[in-house]
């Protein structure tokens, strides 16, 4: 590789090893002060990082292929991309999804090839809110990440099946980062507190067990988030120090500078699918108090509350069924109440009927039945209406053999025509409707 001082005309020094990231100014928010800059300051994530770990063979190796990190806000993709950085021989560029477009693609892209003709030396882009690049900028990304033009790290809070167009994805490797425990939010909130260079320790403060905990609490995994509640927290203690002169934070300065934790959910994200996802399997696994935890979890973070209603809905008609019909009357009418409460008060009717269908007997026969019935529908969708079954609205109908031989149910005994055909011969005598053994529908089990 040339030196500086042997560049080719025109050449410009951004080509060659870029100085390494300069650390955030003393003015910067807690969070970005005290962002890890290696693998041995990263906490969490060992699945993926820890000793023996994939991705962090991939990065002391500096053989990283085109990877996608995906998981929650605050639980260290931003950072594991700011140690690539920091670690990798690579070219690094950043870009936002958020604020670029198909420009900054293709200026990056370009410099990227001029660099690898010129020096040799490859590039990784770091795409932020990859998921938020439409199919267009995805696409123009993926024949050079094919060529090896640049090695793509993008970073993604949505799951990346619904929001990174196939070819790409097919290039990348996909980690999956979670939410990070408590005991690492507290151990990163005792760093930060200890940290005299970075962090909060030239004010000497103290910090109770139960504080740290509700920190912890108020975060639910996000790193970024406690260390702003923990900032707040250190403010609002240095403007009432204790007997000492210095800072002390108890759970009750806590309360006050995280105010509300937002619950972690997006009505369009993961987040939505999960959760409702979790709530259906807890009613049709009669598991009342689990389906009240979700519903409260939905409701709480802002979910549409009719969007649950029709969920219910479904819920009655397809596990709950003919083992307590009364169930979907129930729902229906559910939807209606909450359509005419509205919210808060809406949630009420919501909670009684999540309760009486989580405990009401189950059962799937009319959406097992109505699945068979489908398949022989399908195979069978050109077979005509037997002719006795026909409606003879005319003369010409009439004439044509139209209702021949039909015998009207209520002329025979019991108000069933013993001999009747309803189907096409091809399907005749397929059964679709196995009655389950619960609640009602056992009374009409043959």
């Amino acid at each position: 590789m040339p030196k500086r001082d042997e560049l080719p005309p025109g050449v410009q020094p951004e080509f060659f090893p870029q100085e390494r990231r300069i650390a955030p100014p003393a003015g910067a928010p807690l969070a970005a002060r005290m962002r890890p800059r290696t693998l041995e300051e990263y906490q969490g994530q060992d699945h993926i990082v820890g000793p023996g770990g994939a991705l962090r063979r991939f990065i002391e190796g500096d053989e990283l292929p085109s990877i996608i990190l995906w998981g929650p806000p605050g639980c260290g993709k931003t950072t594991l991309a700011n140690i690539i950085a920091n670690h990798t021989q690579r070219h690094f560029e950043e870009l936002s999804a958020v604020t670029s477009g198909v420009a900054d693609v293709r200026r990056v892209v370009k410099e990227a090839a001029d660099r690898l003709r010129i020096s040799g030396r490859r590039t990784i882009l770091f795409v932020d809110e990859l998921h938020r690049f439409n199919r267009t900028q995805q696409d123009g990304l993926l024949p050079h990440v094919e060529a090896g033009t640049v090695t793509l790290i993008g970073a993604t809070t949505e799951n990346p099946s619904f929001y990174v167009v196939a070819p790409l994805l097919s290039r990348c490797r996909v980690f999956r980062l979670e939410l990070l425990q408590p005991s690492i939010v507290e151990s990163l909130m005792m760093d930060a507190l200890r940290d005299e260079e970075r962090g909060l320790g030239s004010l000497h403060i103290t910090i109770d067990n139960d504080a740290l905990d509700s920190i912890s609490h108020a975060a639910a995994g996000d790193a970024r988030s406690a260390y702003n509640i923990l900032e707040a927290a250190a403010t609002l203690a240095a403007q009432a120090p204790g007997e000492d002169g210095h800072p002390h934070i108890t759970r009750s300065v806590v309360e006050d500078a995280a105010q509300h934790r937002t619950i972690l959910y997006d009505r369009e994200g993961d987040a939505h699918y999960d959760t409702i996802s979790a709530f259906i399997k807890s009613v049709r696994g009669s598991d009342p108090d689990a389906a009240l935890y979700w519903l409260a979890r939905m409701l709480e973070a802002g979910e549409d509350p009719m969007f649950v209603a029709r969920r219910l809905v479904i819920l009655a008609a397809e596990d709950i069924g003919l083992a307590a019909p009364g169930a979907l009357q129930l729902a229906v009418a559910t939807q209606q109440a909450v359509h005419f409460l509205g919210m808060p008060e809406g949630r009420l009717p919501l909670a009684e009927t999540t309760v009486y269908l989580a405990v009401a007997p189950k059962s799937n026969s009319t959406y097992a039945a109505y699945g068979r019935a489908l398949e022989d529908a399908i195979a069978t969708r050109n077979e005509p209406v037997p002719l006795h079954l026909r409606n003879a609205a005319t003369k010409l109908m009439k004439q044509f053999g139209y209702g021949d031989g039909y015998q009207y149910a209520h002329d025979y005994e019991g108000h069933v025509a013993p001999d009747q055909k309803y189907r096409p011969d091809a399907v005749e005598g397929h059964r679709y409707y196995f009655p389950g053994d619960l609640g009602y529908e056992a009374r009409g089990r043959s």
